[in-house]
């Protein structure tokens, strides 16, 4: 049971105080405590949010929540156009499943004494089944990071085997390691991998995809943006330091595609 405030379930918690959002759009910002237990956290409000609005759902950030802490699994399921959840701390597997939209954003505190890009804070088969949305992560995630991604647009500085697993959409750009079997079954969308190591043309699985460097105007403007993007959600230093020193970092980055896109 995720308790808050006794015995009332945080999600609970969150339809109580966005209730002004989702009936008239007016915009609310909100701040919790988080823990393990609190699992699925947004999926009751993006629910609540579906079934007043649509699809469509609210304006960008209308409903912006930040939490302190540790969550537990599926943070950001099912996540909805109008929410932005930002999560100071770390969170379990299966993060933004199956999200449609709006924004997800996680990083350490600033009092972590760890180096953020070497570091796990999201576990394993996250942005599963999504659709749309954005998700930026200032750390490392686990395994089948992006399977079946269809739509979702997300930065995350390195991740563990089978990234971008079955993935038909959207766009992953990874600022640091992977693992091996990357882009298998990969037959959609796009991702731009950091190489710093020049280890990566062994870990990818080029049976439906292909390789090029980074150097078209227009991928090189995406990446770009998104880093930028990335680097304001969460104030990453990894993104500052790829931003500051651009035209070295950029002949690094290599361009995952299906083959006959």
């Amino acid at each position: 049971r995720n308790d808050w405030e006794g015995d009332r379930p945080l999600d609970e918690q969150f339809l109580t105080d966005a209730r002004p959002a989702i009936e008239q759009s007016t915009p609310v910002t909100l701040r919790y405590a988080v823990r393990n237990t609190n699992r699925t956290l947004g999926a009751r409000l993006a629910g609540a949010i579906a079934l007043r609005h649509g699809d469509k759902g609210l304006p960008p950030g209308t409903i912006d929540i930040t939490m302190d802490g540790t969550a537990g699994q599926s943070f950001g399921a099912f996540c909805i156009n109008g929410m932005r959840l930002r999560l100071i701390g770390e969170t379990n597997d299966y993060v933004g499943k199956m999200m449609a939209g709006g924004e997800i954003i996680i990083r350490p505190p600033d009092s972590a004494k760890f180096v953020w890009h070497k570091n796990v804070i999201i576990g394993n088969t996250c942005l599963y089944g999504a659709t749309g949305g954005y998700l930026y992560a200032a750390g490392r995630a686990g395994e089948r990071f992006g399977v079946r991604n269809s739509g979702a647009v997300s930065v995350i500085e390195g991740l563990g085997d089978h990234g971008c697993e079955y993935m038909t959409g959207g766009v992953v750009v990874v600022l640091g390691e992977t693992g091996r079997n990357f882009g298998a079954g990969m037959t959609g969308g796009r991702a731009y991998v950091l190489d710093e190591a020049r280890l990566f043309e062994k870990r990818v699985n080029l049976e439906l995809v292909e390789l090029q460097p980074l150097d078209g105007a227009e991928d090189v403007e995406i990446v770009r943006t998104l880093i930028e993007r990335h680097f304001v959600a969460t104030k990453s230093n990894r993104a500052l330091e790829i931003l500051t020193n651009w035209e070295d970092y950029q002949r690094l980055f290599w361009m995952v595609i299906p083959r006959g896109a």
